[in-house]
């Protein structure tokens, strides 16, 4: 008997490294391309009802503290939705890229999505978010290592 279940054991670990090793992570250009894409296609519209529908004006939207960073949580919001719900936004469709959890199995939920995104923003900032994904193998950048997901090509 306790040679079966080592046997069921050891079957079920080959299998799920060999799920992990098969996965193949996106490539950063594509990465980029399709965050310009999505904010074309998702921020630019937000930021046009907000300046123009919501505020009236560019002045006012640019004398404004607020305006903005309702914009950005708006952004992330929606981000976080189609992350969660879809593991994928416009940008990251076309360009055949998916978010999933760190081993590759489920999509976020949307707190981890919200995150990802928060700290998306923090290391474009810092500019430690876009130099990381060039050291190390997975292509990961910060937001994915406290998120704990992973972009992978599909």
């Amino acid at each position: 008997m306790s040679k079966q279940f080592r046997k069921l054991k050891k079957a079920s670990k080959n299998r799920t490294t060999e799920k992990k090793s098969s996965l193949v992570y996106a490539p950063y250009l594509d990465k980029v391309k399709a965050f310009i894409t999505d904010l074309f296609m998702i921020y630019t519209p937000i930021l046009y009802i907000t300046v123009y529908g919501v505020m009236g004006s560019k002045e006012e939207f640019q004398n404004s503290n607020l305006a903005p960073f309702i914009a950005v949580f708006l952004y992330g919001v929606i981000y976080a939705v189609l992350i969660s719900k879809f593991g994928q936004t416009p940008g990251k469709k076309a360009y055949n890229i998916k978010v999933v959890s760190q081993n590759g199995e489920k999509n976020l939920s949307f707190f981890a999505a919200f995150i990802r995104f928060f700290f998306f923003l923090f290391g474009v900032t810092i500019l430690i978010g876009v130099l990381i994904p060039f050291y190390n193998r997975q292509k990961k950048s910060l937001h994915d290592y406290m998120a704990r997901s992973v972009e992978i090509k599909i």
